[in-house]
């Protein structure tokens, strides 16, 4: 059984915001990683919807009807590399800044699509407002990504964005999400290999399984087996899966993916410590870091009292998180700020939360949040 994670009480003006901090430290996986676009509580699914018909399928209902521009469609391509068995995150770039995120679906397809608001309900409009002019990339440690610029031709007559390339940065790499140790493992071990891609890609799990416990027995130093392998005994909540992630850091110790994995785990059993230095060394190896990283990097300063430290990793994590894939992010920016006595600054982010929070548990707990800082501030908006 996994061990339940516990967050450490806090005085009495944050332990209610500390509280619902832990989803992410219990290792649960963010829903941008499972969706190529987490959809709004509130949007419900129509016959004509993306959900109900697909996103090439709601295209062209939607250019029948004259309603055109309610989504921009997608793919990437890796250079020399086969379909990945993991999402590559998207980015769109407007002003330099990260104005939304998607990821690929197992062919490398992505899809841009924005839900109506109460102050815009033309979706086709509102995606004009927002992205027109904006750029479009992938991001994939190790990997320079090509990219594409959102005009008034793609808003309004052709969704298709077409491809975004990744090739190898000039070099070596500080870090890769791929390990090269594919390129000399021996035959049998890259045939079970993508034997076991393609089985979980049909939703054969156990077959999957079995193949990669096959590859990394036909050739134990085959980092990209042993953390697919990780995953799946993750998922299990399986005791196997830590020695699964370290053995694949041990097979290529550039290889970025397994530190946040391990990270993970750790922060499920607060061990801090080992949380910041698997994140420290994630960063190492990708500068820029992803959402989970420097989430996980923040969250661990932070029980560790080391808020300025914990603040700086934070803010990135939301920077880069727009739509608030990972929903604990800016609750914990609030939990920090509040330690530090910036009450305002606090109780400023804890009011956003609730504007793309949904109703229910967590939104009342925000809302007890609020109402204890506001006691203590004496009501600072």
């Amino acid at each position: 059984m996994r061990k339940a994670f516990s967050p450490v009480l806090f005085p009495a003006v944050v332990f209610l915001a500390v509280l619902s901090i832990g989803n992410l430290a219990r290792g649960q996986t963010p829903t941008a990683m499972r969706n190529s676009t987490a959809q709004p509580p509130s949007q419900v699914t129509r016959p004509d919807s993306i959900q109900e018909s697909g996103l090439y399928g709601y295209w062209n209902n939607m250019s029948g009807q004259g309603r055109a521009g309610g989504a921009l469609l997608g793919k990437v391509a890796v250079e020399g590399e086969p379909l990945l068995w993991n999402p590559i995150v998207i980015s769109v770039i407007c002003n330099e800044s990260t104005a939304y995120n998607t990821a690929t679906d197992a062919k490398g397809n992505f899809g841009i699509i924005l839900a109506p608001t109460a102050t815009e309900p033309d979706v086709k409009r509102l995606m004009e407002t927002k992205f027109e002019g904006c750029t479009v990339q992938a991001n994939f440690t190790g990997f320079h990504s090509s990219s594409i610029t959102i005009t008034q031709h793609h808003l309004r007559d052709e969704p298709d964005l077409g491809t975004i390339t990744l090739s190898r940065s000039g070099g070596r790499a500080a870090g890769t999400a791929l390990s090269t140790t594919i390129e000399s493992a021996p035959v049998a071990a890259v045939k079970a290999f993508d034997k076991a891609r393609t089985e979980l890609m049909d939703q054969k799990a156990d077959k999957a399984q079995r193949d990669l416990e096959k590859a990394v027995q036909a050739y134990p130093a085959f980092a990209e087996a042993w953390y697919e392998l990780g995953i799946m005994q993750k998922a299990e909540n399986s005791g196997d899966a830590r020695g699964s992630f370290a053995k694949a850091v041990a097979a290529d110790p550039q290889f970025v993916l397994p530190y946040e994995q391990l990270a993970a785990l750790d922060a499920q059993g607060q061990k801090w410590q080992d949380v910041v230095d698997n994140t420290t060394h994630a960063l190492s190896l990708n500068p820029g870091g992803t959402i989970q990283t420097w989430y996980f990097n923040a969250l661990a300063n932070f029980q560790l009292g080391k808020t300025n430290e914990a603040e700086s990793a934070a803010l990135k994590a939301l920077t880069m998180d727009p739509a608030h894939t990972v929903p604990n992010v800016e609750q914990l920016v609030a939990v920090i700020l509040a330690k530090k006595g910036d009450y305002a600054g606090a109780l400023s982010h804890l009011r956003n939360t609730l504007s793309y929070m949904p109703a229910g548990n967590s939104a009342e707990m925000v809302k007890k949040q609020i109402a204890v800082l506001e006691s203590r501030s004496g009501g600072a908006k």
